[in-house]
């Protein structure tokens, strides 16, 4: 476990406020459709939903930025949305949020990706997916990273949130890896399959069980497959820290020299893992950013994803809540 007194979990505390964090990545909408079935289509044998209620939320990298927000840090979400009915959406979720839209790229081009949940008598009846793919084009990328150029000396820390729908290019995340570099700020990578060995000289790198055992080509069923994987990972990615995230087994980091550190989950009454990847990456970086060593780190971002856990759907994590519950555990 990690020593940590209440004196000190109050610095980290203080030390998370008005932090920049730029989060690059894919940024998304999450929808919903609420309702009941009373009747089947007279039109096909599939049932008619009468919704009684709609609402959209940040998903995605979009979701990572409202965390550092809620955390009581100033996010710089960049990214790309499309000119369509989505992105308005989106435009407006950031004024509702009071995030700067400064960094969110309009590609004509582009949807703006959108997973719409349609959810009839408390069950998940479909989900449909509005995106793209494809590598953004090299005007978007470029528009990003000056974006980046920008603000670099103000930041404090860097989130690259990958979910493979081509914002995060090999060619931007090498350019991004390098600027961070040269200002000296914390880059912390959630990445996917694509490109998941393109980020080499980040700060820390943030992969889950399935993600690493896709990207190695191995099963983690044991501790020692554990090990094996992470010091792999530390080694070819060239990164200052690896934390291998494993659901209810917690967390595993792996720190060069010093080996690797298991910080287990605390029991709790999980209803939805929906949305906790985000968490744990935005409190992970705030936290470092905030002068907590990786440990305490990966502890308190450990302890926020088991919250985030505890809600139905995608709820961001409130700093106060955070805290009361960590020294509450003391």
């Amino acid at each position: 476990m990690i020593n940590i007194t209440k004196e000190r979990l109050g610095i980290i505390k203080k030390n998370f406020l008005n932090k920049k964090i730029a989060v690059i990545g894919d940024m998304m909408l999450d929808g919903y459709y609420w309702g009941d079935v009373y009747r089947i289509s007279p039109e096909a044998p599939v049932p008619v939903i009468e919704v009684d209620e709609e609402f959209f939320r940040f998903g995605g990298a979009a979701n990572v930025a409202l965390n550092i927000k809620t955390l009581g840090g100033i996010p710089h979400p960049i990214g790309i949305i499309g000119s369509d009915t989505g992105g308005k959406t989106f435009r407006s979720l950031l004024t509702d949020a009071k995030m700067s839209a400064a960094g969110i790229i309009i590609d004509n081009a582009r949807p703006t990706t959108t997973k719409t949940r349609v959810i009839a008598n408390n069950q998940h009846v479909v989900r449909i997916d509005k995106e793209s793919k494809k590598n953004i084009s090299t005007g978007a990328e470029n528009s990003i990273y000056n974006y980046l150029l920008k603000i670099i000396k103000q930041l404090d820390g860097i989130i690259l949130q990958d979910y493979n729908k081509g914002v995060l290019t090999e060619s931007l995340i090498k350019k991004v890896i390098a600027l961070a570099k040269k200002h000296k700020v914390i880059v912390s990578v959630d990445p996917k399959f694509n490109n998941f060995f393109s980020y080499k000289g980040a700060t820390i790198f943030k992969p889950n069980r399935k993600e690493t055992e896709d990207a190695l080509g191995t099963r983690l069923t044991s501790k020692k497959d554990v090990k094996a994987a992470g010091e792999l990972l530390l080694k070819k990615m060239k990164v200052m820290y690896v934390m291998v995230t494993l659901g209810q087994d917690g967390v595993v980091i792996f720190n060069g020299t010093k080996g690797e550190k298991r910080i287990p989950t605390k029991a709790r009454k999980v209803r939805d893992v929906s949305g906790a990847g985000d968490t744990v990456i935005s409190t992970l970086t705030l936290a470092l950013a905030a002068g907590a060593d990786i440990y305490e780190a990966a502890y308190l971002a450990n302890y926020a994803g088991g919250l985030a856990c505890e809600e139905v759907g995608i709820v961001p994590v409130e700093l106060n809540n955070l805290f009361i519950e960590l020294e509450s555990n003391l």
